[in-house]
């Protein structure tokens, strides 16, 4: 659910899925940061190449924590950052434990 949701992040950026009023300029930061959402989070709902997908969105979401957020004020609750903490350190569990036992990358054998 958490690579659902983190999918739907870059489809709003990329796809203009679900609508927003913000548009986003190609090869941008936030395009960037939208492919890495899109490709990562699905790569992670279905259990593939898990490890390096979660390192890559957990950096992402670092970035995007200390880069967008924090500046607007100390507290993530007031800078609207507290879901970018979330996937932040989800994923960089994920780095660490793996794949669940219905992913694909436990299924051909490539997570032991």
């Amino acid at each position: 659910m958490a690579g659902l949701a983190f999918m739907a992040h870059g489809t709003q950026k990329l796809l203009g899925f679900p609508a927003t009023e913000r548009a986003t300029e190609t090869f941008s930061l936030s395009w960037i940061a939208g492919v890495i959402e899109l490709v990562c989070g699905a790569l992670i709902a279905l259990g593939l190449l898990t490890r390096p997908a979660a390192f890559l969105s957990s950096g992402l979401m670092a970035f995007a924590y200390w880069m967008a957020h924090a500046p607007r004020d100390f507290f993530p609750v007031n800078n609207g950052g507290d879901a970018a903490i979330l996937y932040c350190f989800f994923f960089l569990y994920l780095v660490f434990a793996g794949p669940g036992p219905l992913s694909i990358d436990r299924i051909r054998g490539a997570d032991h």
